[in-house]
């Protein structure tokens, strides 16, 4: 289908990369949420999957490398009105951006993170990241790396994060219907995205994950939290994708406003509808 969202900057990823797929699924899914490129805002940092939003016609804010999220809750925060969106790859968000991940989920603001999870840093030439498997040899670890994986959706369900979810970008419609779950929900969702990197991880490919991701069953129930958490340790052999946990929980600007008593917070209402009415030339 053709989105709203793509605009005609010349890619620079690798040929058979999977961000190519999970950029289309994003564009696919904020043009099917009937959104205009002067609503949503989409924060990064730094490296290969930090580059999507420079491919998305939308207001963008490319920072510091794992600092997309205080910067994505500063902006939810002055302006309620947007639909904000943090997307970044693994070691931007659970490396160097881990603090962060941990104290926005507790505030839980209304925003989406997505993460491109290659498990290397494919922008400084694959080094092992947080999510590397135990072993993974790289330029860095040439006899491969000695720590554990690190695993995001058990932190984040261990911290009752409101929405957590699991795509891979080899089912591009079944991730895009992920997207949108997430972007609709109201307070912080998290979803996961396996991503392989043609490049520097000739381990975790598109093959090796076929082999093994599935669809989490109909009579799984996401609101169950301990068996979340069970799922979200499932590694390996088999690979569960899906919505691993939902939990509704208030908004981190609900709350003050519930503290201060006014029904706007830094924001003036009548400006900013103006402003999505009517979008700058930029957007036409």
């Amino acid at each position: 289908m053709m989105s709203s969202f793509r605009n005609q900057v010349e890619i620079a990823w690798c040929p058979g990369c999977g961000n190519f797929n999970l950029l289309s699924a994003l564009s696919e899914a904020l043009t099917e949420l009937d959104l205009k490129p002067g609503q949503v805002v989409l924060v990064s940092g730094i490296g290969q999957a930090a580059k999507a939003p420079h491919y998305v016609k939308a207001n963008v804010f490319n920072g510091l490398h794992g600092r997309s999220l205080p910067v994505a809750f500063g902006i939810k925060t002055v302006n309620p009105h947007l639909t904000v969106i943090a997307e970044s790859g693994d070691g931007c968000m659970y490396g160097e951006g881990g603090n962060h991940l941990i104290h926005t989920i507790r505030r839980n603001p209304d925003i989406t993170v997505i993460v491109h999870n290659n498990q290397v840093y494919g922008l400084t030439k694959g080094q092992a990241s947080p999510t590397s498997e135990l072993g993974f040899a790289s330029k860095t670890q040439p006899l491969g790396t000695i720590s554990d994986s690190f695993h995001p959706l058990a932190l984040a369900i261990s911290q009752d994060a409101s929405f957590v979810a699991r795509g891979f970008t080899g089912d591009k419609d079944g991730l895009k219907s992920l997207l949108k779950q997430a972007i609709e929900w109201k307070g912080f969702s998290l979803v996961d995205v396996l991503q392989p990197c043609v490049t520097f991880n000739h381990t975790n490919t598109f093959g090796w994950y076929r082999s093994r991701v599935y669809p989490l069953p109909t009579q799984y129930n996401p609101e169950d939290r301990v068996q979340a958490f069970e799922k979200s340790l499932e590694w390996g052999e088999k690979i569960p994708l899906g919505v691993f946990y939902r939990h509704s929980r208030p908004v981190y600007s609900d709350k003050v406003l519930e503290k201060v008593g006014k029904s706007e917070f830094l924001s003036r209402p009548r400006e900013t509808q103006a402003l999505l009415e009517n979008e700058c030339q930029l957007f036409g």
